[in-house]
């Protein structure tokens, strides 16, 4: 038996998300798939948690048990990719793993990073890979906010009804904003997040930067503890999962 990790970049708006679900496509069941006719025996992989429909990866990561050893990972790369290159979805690294590492519960951190485009005009370049904002946003002030976000909170007000965690505490180690040219680019780094947290945290920022709120409000809004005084979530478009630490 061989454990292996691979990482996997993709373009998430034709699909439900990363889990299995039977209302359309899923990355996890695309994926399954091109590995199993390259293996020739069924696999299944476990991600190292799930993205929502419509949110992109630079580096997924995930798992799979196989009974055949892979030798030739640039041959095994090509071999799976050939399968996938009209999905929008790329393996991009293999790696063979001690047998008890497990793509979810082996992490230690996860980096997600949010795009904005803050301009007047739309993009075809960028279009449903950011969020445009046509209102011009004040950087200073959304800098001030993000800083609340640190730390380790209760996110009741920023996770989604649905959402299954079955804790709301959750320690965020890093957020930053950074700006090139008419792009914002807000990072965040926890060991996990809830569902729609990282989206919810930039709609809150969206509001500071329209000066619609103060930036200590956000502060007020995580001890509140109330969804309901939460801002809108950002759009799935401009959310990326970057990359999984292990």
């Amino acid at each position: 038996m061989f454990n292996y990790q691979i990482v996997i970049e993709y373009l998430g708006t034709n699909y439900v998300g990363w889990q299995i679900q039977k209302n359309g496509p899923s990355i996890q069941l695309i994926v399954q798939k091109a590995l199993t006719k390259v293996l020739g025996s069924k696999i299944k992989i476990n991600g190292s948690g799930r993205t929502d429909a419509g949110v992109h990866a630079k580096g997924q990561s995930a798992n799979f048990i196989s009974n055949r050893e892979i030798k030739d990972k640039y041959k095994f790369l090509n071999s799976v990719n050939f399968f996938l290159k009209k999905k929008s979805i790329s393996i991009t690294k293999i790696k063979k793993k001690n047998i008890n590492f497990h793509a979810r519960y082996s992490v230690k951190a996860k980096i997600y990073k949010y795009i904005i485009l803050n301009r007047k005009t739309s993009s075809p370049i960028y279009d449903k890979r950011v969020w445009l904002v046509k209102n011009k946003l004040n950087l200073v002030e959304m800098k001030k906010g993000i800083k609340f976000y640190l730390g380790t909170h209760n996110f009741t007000s920023m996770r989604a009804a649905s959402c299954g965690a079955k804790s709301p505490i959750r320690t965020i180690t890093k957020a930053c904003i950074n700006k090139s040219s008419d792009k914002i680019m807000i990072t965040f780094v926890s060991k996990s997040f809830l569902q729609k947290q990282v989206r919810s945290m930039v709609g809150c920022l969206k509001y500071v930067g329209e000066n619609k709120w103060k930036a200590k409000k956000i502060k007020f809004l995580i001890n509140q503890k109330k969804r309901e005084l939460c801002a809108p979530p950002a759009p799935p478009e401009g959310l990326y999962l970057e990359k999984v630490i292990y």
